[in-house]
């Protein structure tokens, strides 16, 4: 019998809570119905004997405390919501305990912005990490010790697992079923909850956002002239005269800022016009990277697909379906 306890700290996502006991205990039906015993006991472990979360819509009733687990083989960190310091601070009682159990042979996995929550813990110092997408930034300021994977559904470390963002979480479930049972279970269990199971990448659904949270004005006008100028073509030299800095010394202080270089900054820029256009408009594949500045197919094709995961058309045939009116 495999001991799965569930984590329910302040400030959870509900959903992340209940979506991996829901999938656990269902997996004990599939194996009890197919004449097997089931493997898993499942329990909900909190700190407190309640814990009311979203504005006390939900009140949680845990099944153990966290002095009562003596021995537990995998432990879920569900997302948290809300202020990241403020969460992390409300919950600083659940790291030590984190730390022992992985310590005795537990395994760990963190559910989208529980990443946060376990890279505070230590143990992802060194090691890889997934997280939502849109705190990338803020992660890596967090934890710079920790080797953030842009894009990334599902990393696994010596027994520490992660997952990308919001329901992205169910591919590391799937995963984590199929590493403790089987693949043929692990596909029942993706059939039953209607679930991409090998969905690798949450490159498709990221939004560029900028990177604009830094205090090194030139380059935030550098960032501006790009934004505003993507349908050119744009060099570092052009942008570096523009500020009035060596080369060097721009894409040294870019690169600081941002996290990216000045090239993959002008492609995320591009690439990110091309994605809202092929989701809004009926413009083909060739007029849409002629807006965005390319005038090279492959080039276009082959950056496109690099960022998002998709080629253009996937991308647009994906997020630019008509939708059929029924007709009374």
């Amino acid at each position: 019998m495999k001991h799965v306890s569930i984590l329910v700290p302040e400030t959870a996502v509900i959903e992340a809570i209940a979506d991996p006991r829901y999938l656990f205990t269902a997996v004990n039906e599939f194996l009890q119905a197919s004449g097997k015993q089931p493997l898993f006991k499942v329990e909900l472990v909190a700190a407190s004997k309640e814990v009311r979360l979203n504005n006390n819509l939900f009140s949680v009733h845990p099944d153990k405390l966290l002095g009562d687990v003596d021995q537990t083989d995998l432990i879920f960190i569900p997302a948290i919501s809300g202020n990241v310091n403020n969460a992390i601070e409300s919950n600083e009682i659940l790291l030590p305990w984190i730390v022992k159990h992985h310590a005795r042979g537990s395994e760990v996995a963190s559910l989208c912005m529980g990443a946060f929550l376990l890279a505070s813990t230590g143990l992802l110092d060194g090691k890889k990490c997934s997280t939502h997408w849109l705190f990338s930034s803020q992660f890596r300021a967090m934890f710079p010790n920790v080797d953030l994977v842009d894009g990334s559904i599902i990393t696994e470390s010596h027994g520490i697992y992660s997952s990308g963002g919001a329901n992205s979480y169910w591919n590391l479930l799937l995963y984590l079923v199929e590493k403790y049972t089987d693949r043929d279970t692990a596909i029942l269990a993706a059939k039953y909850f209607a679930i991409d199971i090998d969905r690798e990448s949450q490159l498709a659904f990221m939004m560029f956002q900028g990177q604009k949270g830094h205090e090194d004005e030139k380059i935030k006008k550098a960032q501006e002239f790009i934004d505003g100028n993507y349908q050119e073509k744009i060099t570092v030299d052009q942008l570096a005269d523009l500020l009035a800095l060596g080369r060097r010394s721009f894409e040294r202080r870019f690169k600081s800022a941002t996290k990216n270089t000045v090239i993959e900054y002008i492609q995320r820029v591009k690439i990110e016009a091309a994605k809202r256009s092929f989701e809004s408009s009926r413009k083909n594949i060739t007029e849409v990277m002629f807006d965005v500045g390319y005038t090279d197919n492959k080039s276009f094709r082959d950056v496109f697909k690099k960022i998002t995961g998709l080629t253009p058309i996937e991308y647009r045939n994906k997020y630019h379906k008509e939708v059929p009116v029924l007709q009374a």
